[in-house]
């Protein structure tokens, strides 16, 4: 990528903020055309993502590449030489969780034209939140960092407040409060970590050169404020109680979205501002990071078992998988930390496609309760279909996008903590039990005559559908593509071994 690229970048979040000031401007009774504007704004988001994604080149010895800058704020003799940026730029990192929101808002987009209350402000506030997630996984300025990243969080509450389901209040009130007392835990780390080292700037490019500097006791104090502040976005335990009541609470593109993007979003902090950042924080609370992840693996899964509605169900899976995240990045290894970053692409595309799913079906039947089905497979047979290939996906079948990302994790921690890696696929085994059992309790059997009217899947979702599982797919027979951006991004972090 060279610096015009920049300009792409800035695109990126451009765009979806933009398409919200257009759509402000279509007439609410026009469906067709904002349809049609959002198709047009979706594939846009898209083919902008795939282009950033495949342009980096992983070879080039600069880490951030498209980098360019514009003042904001200019000095005023506190922040240095160029004070607060709208700088843009990606690493291997970045650009594969760019690819992963440009797949997921397409597919939530075509999901939701079947909205029918206030379907434009919807789309209006889905795209807010989506110019919040570019813009912070692109910012290379700590401060917009920031900003970005709440701007991803605020439009949550309305989303799920007014076109939600299910004690949709209390779920939008509680992943509010919680993300809101993390934000402020990022925030205070954001200004400590200026603050140390010395240079007087938000610039994460001459912060990464410094933060080798920052004294160790400083870094031993601030690592655990993001680990924990982003964290909690992210569904570590034991900061998640917000993410499964918000899953269930949440309308599908939103919940495609929360799971398959913000999640990601959290742990990308992590790693963007404690491990890139406070690299001796890093290495010094890694064993604690681990002790986490596989607890909240363990916990989400067999929480998960326990389930009966289908949301609730993955939303506990989307718990235990981001679990595994945590495991890797604690093993300060390239292979386990890239299988980190590689399982988050593997499971935002992989639950986007549950969430997708299963709001088709409950738009039909109003019910998300496994134990009310059975013989779905005959009634659905596409929808079937679709929901195996993200289950395989999700137990990490050989072939499939979970494949890849655990078994990187998995050799990882094996390398560095054995007993934690025999409790990960411990943790697997008990994936496949809760899905199998899924299966065999509401795919197979005589059909419940309660059903006999439900229809397959539509047109648009076959479509979005498609589109998610052939992510899977590609990920897991042709996993190079990312993992030779994401390792060669890992192996520049100080203190990380081969």
């Amino acid at each position: 990528m060279t610096p015009d690229d920049g300009y792409v970048l800035l695109a990126l979040f451009l765009v979806p903020l933009l398409s919200g000031v257009v759509l402000m401007l279509i007439p609410s009774r026009e469906r067709s055309v904002i349809a049609a504007f959002t198709a047009v704004s979706s594939l846009a988001m898209f083919g902008l993502s795939t282009y950033v994604f495949v342009a980096y080149d992983y070879t080039s010895a600069e880490q951030f590449q498209g980098v360019r800058a514009w003042d904001w704020i200019e000095n005023a003799g506190l922040l240095g030489e160029h004070g607060i940026q709208l700088k843009v730029g990606v690493d291997g990192i970045a650009a594969a969780m760019v690819l992963l929101t440009g797949i997921v808002i397409m597919a939530g987009t075509w999901v939701s034209w079947k909205i029918e209350h206030r379907s434009k402000d919807f789309f209006i506030l889905l795209y807010v939140l989506v110019a919040g997630v570019y813009g912070t996984f692109v910012m290379l300025d700590t401060f917009v960092w920031f900003f970005f990243y709440e701007l991803a969080l605020l439009p949550m509450y309305l989303l799920i407040g007014v076109w939600g389901s299910t004690r949709k209040e209390y779920g939008a009130m509680k992943l509010m409060m919680m993300l809101v007392a993390g934000s402020i835990l990022i925030f205070t780390a954001i200004f400590g970590m200026v603050s140390a080292t010395g240079a007087g700037t938000f610039d994460m490019e001459v912060m990464f050169r410094l933060a080798p500097d920052i004294d160790r006791n400083t870094q031993l104090l601030l690592f655990p404020m993001v680990a924990v502040g982003c964290g909690t976005l992210a569904g570590l335990f034991p900061f998640h109680p917000w993410s499964p009541d918000g899953h269930a609470a949440a309308p599908t593109a939103v919940s495609m979205l929360h799971a398959g993007v913000l999640m990601k979003l959290g742990a990308f902090g992590v790693i963007r501002l404690g491990f890139q950042m406070l690299p001796e924080g890093a290495e010094f609370w890694a064993p604690g990071l681990i002790v986490l992840g596989i607890t909240g693996a363990l916990y989400g899964a067999i929480s998960a078992l326990r389930q009966d509605d289908l949301k609730l169900m993955t939303g506990f899976s989307s718990v235990s998988h981001m679990g595994y995240v945590f495991v890797g990045l604690g093993t300060m290894n390239v292979i386990g930390m890239s299988g980190a970053v590689l399982q988050m692409f593997a499971h935002g595309v992989m639950t986007a496609l549950f969430f997708l799913l299963i709001g088709g079906m409950y738009d039909q039947a109003h019910n998300r309760d496994i134990s009310n089905f059975s013989g779905m497979a005959k009634l659905m047979p596409v929808w079937a279909v679709f929901f195996v290939i993200a289950s395989l996906a999700s137990f990490g079948l050989p072939g499939l996008s979970g494949f890849v990302a655990e078994v990187h994790i998995f050799i990882g921690i094996f390398r560095a903590y054995p007993v934690i890696g025999g409790l990960a696929v411990l943790t697997a085994a008990i994936t496949a039990t809760y899905l199998l059992r899924m299966f065999a309790t509401a795919f197979f059997g005589d059909v419940n005559p309660r059903w006999t009217g439900l229809s397959d899947i539509t047109r648009a979702e076959r479509a979005a559908a498609t589109v998610l599982a052939a992510s899977i797919v590609l990920l897991g027979v042709w996993p190079s593509w990312w993992v030779d951006r994401i390792s060669t991004t890992i192996a520049t972090i100080p203190g990380v071994t081969l």
